[in-house]
């Protein structure tokens, strides 16, 4: 998927291509940032409410200095100058990298936030996959629980290496466990399981990304009052499971045929499709 022609550099609109990060970068020296991915859609973000309450939330948490007028609007505002500059305000990805100033590891010039957006083209609306995916447990590395592991920041090591290992094996996802070797998410999403009718996704004290489509999925899962908890899972769970799908912002939905050596089928990610995200969002 190629990017646009043009990204957006701190309010500035830049040609793809141009440098502006320096050698100093926090955020290439040491992962110092974090970004929001978000779906565009007929010139709207699908869920921004929940896309910016979890961007803002995050900057209070990495401590940075968020000036007055750097607002949801401004970035919504921003978003949809740069999709019609890119001629993609039909349907595209869009992604905010936030990091801080130029420095070393203790010195460095302030805690103000800069930024870059970027939009690559969507071909089409989100929905179900008609073929199950295909995944695998990677076990080389692992997801820390910690106060920040829930937030998408930009060291991204154990997803990285989760992903190449399931290119290599000819796989579409890798399952990431965390330190204490239970499930966190996926590579690119967060992990749903359904076994005998009830719904289980790892709590976010597991080391899974707070994704944006996870937690609009639970607000309809309550709402719509079905067995569900957020709890610990240990990878055996994959074995006796149902069903496998998995969530993100871009994507949906996305149900898992195998992993490993077990199959599932769809039932219930086709229903919450179909209730939840089709001609919705």
């Amino acid at each position: 998927m190629e990017a646009g022609k043009y990204f957006l550099h701190n309010h500035k609109m830049v040609a793809s291509g141009k440098a502006v990060l320096t050698a100093d970068n926090r955020s290439f020296r040491f992962g110092d940032g974090l970004f929001e991915t978000m779906r565009l859609t007929d010139g709207e973000i699908a869920l921004s409410g929940y896309h910016f309450e979890r961007l803002f939330s995050s900057l209070q948490a990495f401590h940075f200095d968020v000036p007055a007028h750097l607002t949801a609007a401004l970035f919504l505002e921003q978003i949809k100058k740069l999709a019609a500059k890119n001629n993609h305000q039909k349907s595209a990805r869009v992604r905010l990298t936030v990091f801080r100033s130029d420095g070393s590891l203790y010195d460095f010039a302030n805690n103000l936030p800069n930024y870059i957006i970027q939009t690559w083209p969507l071909k089409e609306a989100i929905r179900l996959n008609d073929k199950g995916m295909k995944s695998g447990l990677f076990t080389k590395a692992r997801k820390a629980c910690d106060d920040f592991s829930h937030i998408k920041n930009n060291n991204f090591l154990p997803y990285i290496m989760g992903a190449l290992w399931a290119r290599q094996n000819k796989l579409d996802e890798a399952v990431i466990l965390n330190n204490y070797n239970r499930i966190a998410d996926a590579t690119i999403a967060n992990i749903f399981l359904v076994k005998d009718g009830k719904i289980e996704t790892p709590a976010l004290s597991e080391g899974c990304i707070s994704g944006v489509m996870r937690r609009y999925l639970i607000d309809c899962i309550k709402k719509e009052g079905l067995p569900f908890e957020e709890t610990a899972i240990a990878p055996d769970a994959l074995a006796n499971a149902n069903e496998f799908f998995v969530t993100n912002a871009v994507r949906g939905i996305n149900w898992v045929g195998q992993c490993d050596r077990h199959n599932y089928n769809n039932q219930l990610a086709a229903y919450l499709y179909d209730k939840f995200l089709k001609g919705k969002l």
